[in-house]
């Protein structure tokens, strides 16, 4: 076997790992732009049951569907909001969650039997092994966190609690990113064998904690429905500080309860992780990767016109949707450029 032969033999195990990692991204994204659609249509508590196998089979006659919707008819959900829906409006609700929850099921597979074939064939690397184990094991845990914020909406409230909805988005984000991020420690292996994993530089923690403040609090405003205590921008309601926040009760119940603060809060810390993305943004680029640079700042551009454009609409579904799917290739983009910046040199 040549040298050029060796080398290429060695590369191909980790470009084949690192295309279906980014593959299953891909496929996170789109459940959580789906996952967005199901909360801005209130069709997240239409499946009151958790069935992880049998659950991916919708009804399929006129019985079946009778009695799916005798099931949501119990829940405070309907008695209290959605009283006298017909049939086919618990359908186009029904749909959406049974989509989300497929897309689940979908990206379970789509994760867990590669994997296998791959450990099977021996074709992960060293040190990688552990990492697709965690991944995988997060991934069922969010399966059992979806359900567990489905379950907080079916008794006592009319929807689902907005701190378990942060819970499942953040969760989501966290494993489209480590897909990513360990997509490009593969990529940087599959060009050179002795090429280590990018480390997490301080700087790059700093600003992914200000962009998990801000993805917290928009999953705050989307589960207390707080983007509809104000359509104007940049004041809201005529002033800077809106009036109507309720002060009563601790302060964090008030700083992650309160829609008219939690809309100011998510707001304007936008500004303060929107200046440190753009800051990693450039320092990706002075690291070599022009690419991860111009993603991140395309991304928090267009993030910043879309969370207006929504806010100016009074929530207009589509745009709703536009900003959390830019809200989700932020995140993409963010982890592209730190660990651009967090590449060793060989």
């Amino acid at each position: 076997m040549t040298a050029s032969a060796f080398r290429s033999s060695v590369s191909a195990a980790p470009r084949a790992l690192a295309r279906w990692l980014l593959m299953v991204a891909a496929l996170v994204f789109c459940m959580v732009v789906v996952g967005g659609i199901t909360r801005l249509t209130e069709s997240g508590l239409s499946i009151t049951q958790w069935k992880p196998i049998t659950g991916a089979i919708p009804p399929l006659t006129h019985e079946q569907w009778l009695e799916a919707f005798r099931l949501y008819q119990q829940i405070p959900e309907y008695r209290e909001i959605n009283q006298g829906m017909s049939l086919g409006d618990f359908q186009f609700i029904f749909f959406w969650e049974w989509v989300h929850r497929l897309l689940g099921r979908l990206i379970g597979l789509a994760f867990a039997l590669p994997l296998l074939w791959f450990a099977w064939k021996k074709a992960i690397p060293a040190g990688y092994g552990w990492r697709l184990i965690a991944l995988l094991a997060l991934g069922g845990l969010q399966g059992a966190i979806g359900w567990w914020m489905v379950e907080s909406g079916l008794s006592a409230r009319t929807d689902v609690s907005h701190y378990r909805l942060a819970v499942h988005l953040l969760t989501a984000l966290f494993i489209m990113g480590g897909l990513i991020w360990t997509a490009l420690d593969l990529r940087a292996l599959a060009r050179h064998p002795a090429a280590r994993p990018a480390r997490l530089r301080p700087f790059a923690l700093v600003v992914l904690a200000a962009l998990l403040v801000q993805l917290m609090f928009g999953a705050f405003t989307a589960g207390l429905n707080a983007g509809y205590v104000s359509n104007s921008w940049p004041l809201m309601n005529d002033h800077l500080v809106p009036e109507g926040i309720s002060w009563a009760g601790s302060l964090w119940a008030t700083v992650s309860s309160d829609p008219y603060l939690v809309h100011f809060i998510h707001r304007w810390w936008a500004w303060v992780a929107a200046i440190l993305l753009l800051m990693l943004a450039r320092r990706a680029k002075q690291a070599g990767q022009p690419g991860a640079s111009v993603a991140l700042n395309a991304a928090v551009g267009g993030q910043i016109i879309l969370g207006i454009a929504t806010v100016l609409s009074g929530i207009a579904l589509p745009l709703a949707v536009l900003h959390q799917a830019m809200g989700a290739l932020v995140v993409a983009s963010t982890a592209w450029a730190a660990h651009a910046i967090g590449r060793r040199r060989l």
